[in-house]
């Protein structure tokens, strides 16, 4: 791969020998006859690469060292002495430089040096790439269940996943796409690259574009050096961009761009840059309506819209609730150390019955939590939906309009006393809730003057 390659020396041969061998592998090469030219170039020039001597005049090649890891921490130094401070240098290498190299230089140490900065830039791209699928890992996990509406979004997923096409994956908020989109990665060709996710909807225009394109030095205020943006990380893998129905019509255009081309420039950079990167793409936005309101663009859509995976909401497919919450109550009681090995029947059918407007994410939310409470193994109890409260079957619905939240659950657990007769634990059974929860609740309308003596409680 070539390089821009800054060389500082003040041997004038040894400089140009070695430049010379370098413009002839490809590389473009700087030249620094002090430390201080070499500071200055470097800040200027953001070369990829250094080769410094260590004696220099105004400035030795320790301070060339220091002004790099300073500015770019990433970028390998490489040392060249004279016999007489090999000590020196390898003192130097313990601070931050990757290798050092004799005088007088030879052709043979100059590729040799340069193999093995490419070998450690290999594995530096494997250790990231190791990391990004460890972190999604668990996301592979939790591909679980048996319902058709799951299993047609799969099979949907591994067929699209080994084409090159652009995916969209839809569907509501807590769905899935996430998993999915991991599954279309670890089944595409692009399995051994990177994978890299970014959430489009956590960062503001300005810091999403240098996240997405990458930046040069001095761009904005803060940009001290030069930084990859998501799209070069994961050259030669997969970018997921979830939630791509918030990016602003100036990125839609950017991204417009690198998907028909490949190509893209850094913030505040002239180069073009050009990558090989498989986008899959999710939203749980109506992007239809936005293209008739004008706040997405329709070329865009379709260039996005190639393969559409629609992921199922969970009610959608209510038979793959018990296998998720026995696989959320394996995970978390693995890593809280809990009691909890199963739910009984009785909440199995609590749950099957539960709408989840959160989907597989409320569904996870509410293993943890009782899995955090828990003190047997087996937990019959659970607490659904917003709060902990969930409209139990049999009570009549309420006009709640114009009520506060607090309130309609105050005339809910109320009803569901008169109806059992003032049973407390039936009641704490109906309303899905347990018998301590509603104790409290009780006594603090009482303390409110809430409780009306007709309840019997």
């Amino acid at each position: 791969m070539a390089r821009k390659v800054l060389i500082a020396d003040d041997d004038g041969l040894s400089r140009e020998f070695m430049a010379e061998a370098l413009r002839a592998a490809g590389h473009e090469v700087l030249e620094a006859e002090t430390g201080k030219r070499a500071c200055q170039l470097f800040e200027r020039e953001q070369p990829q690469l250094v080769f410094t001597d260590l004696r220099m005049p105004e400035g030795d090649g320790l301070r060339v060292l220091e002004t790099v890891k300073k500015l770019a921490p990433e970028v390998p130094v490489v040392l060249v002495t004279a016999f007489g401070t090999v000590e020196t240098a390898v003192q130097a290498m313990r601070t931050g430089a990757e290798d050092f190299i004799m005088k007088p230089v030879t052709i043979e140490q100059i590729d040799l040096v340069l193999e093995r900065l490419a070998d450690r830039a290999q594995l530096l791209r494997e250790n990231k790439v190791l990391k990004a699928q460890i972190a999604a890992g668990r996301g592979q996990e939790d591909c679980v269940g048996i319902s058709s509406p799951w299993r047609r979004c799969l099979a949907l997923a591994e067929r699209v996943a080994r084409t090159r096409a652009t995916v969209l994956i839809r569907g509501e908020s807590g769905a899935g796409k996430e998993v999915v989109a991991d599954r279309i990665h670890r089944s595409s060709d692009r399995a051994n690259g990177p994978y890299i996710r970014t959430n489009c909807a956590v960062l503001q225009d300005s810091l999403l574009t240098s996240e997405l394109f990458g930046h040069e030095k001095g761009a904005f205020t803060g940009a001290y050096a030069r930084k990859e943006g998501r799209f070069e990380l994961a050259d030669g893998g997969t970018l997921f961009l979830d939630e791509i129905g918030e990016i602003s019509p100036e990125i839609q255009a950017k991204l417009l761009r690198v998907l028909e081309s490949g190509e893209f420039e850094r913030v505040g950079g002239k180069e073009t840059v050009k990558v090989d990167v498989r986008v899959i793409c999710a939203t749980n936005r109506d992007l239809e309506q936005m293209i008739r309101e004008g706040s997405f663009r329709e070329d865009l859509f379709y260039r996005l819209n190639v393969v559409p995976v629609l992921v199922p909401a969970l009610r959608e497919r209510r038979e793959d609730v018990p296998a998720l919450a026995e696989h959320f109550l394996r995970r978390f009681a693995r890593e809280y150390g809990s009691p909890a090995r199963a739910f009984s029947a009785s909440t199995i059918e609590t749950m099957k019955a539960h709408d989840w407007p959160g989907n597989v994410r409320e569904l996870a939310n509410m293993v943890q939590r009782q899995v955090l409470l828990a003190n047997d193994e087996i937990i019959d109890e659970v607490q659904l939906g917003i709060g902990g409260g969930v409209v139990p079957a049999g009570v009549q619905a309420l006009d709640e309009v114009g009520q506060s939240i607090a309130e309609m659950e105050r005339r809910l657990i109320l009803g569901t006393l008169r109806k059992t007769g003032g049973n407390k634990t039936e009641a704490s059974k109906i309303l899905g809730v347990t018998a301590r929860t509603l104790s409290n609740k009780l006594r603090l309308y009482r303390e409110r003057g809430e409780l009306p003596g007709a309840v019997g409680v």
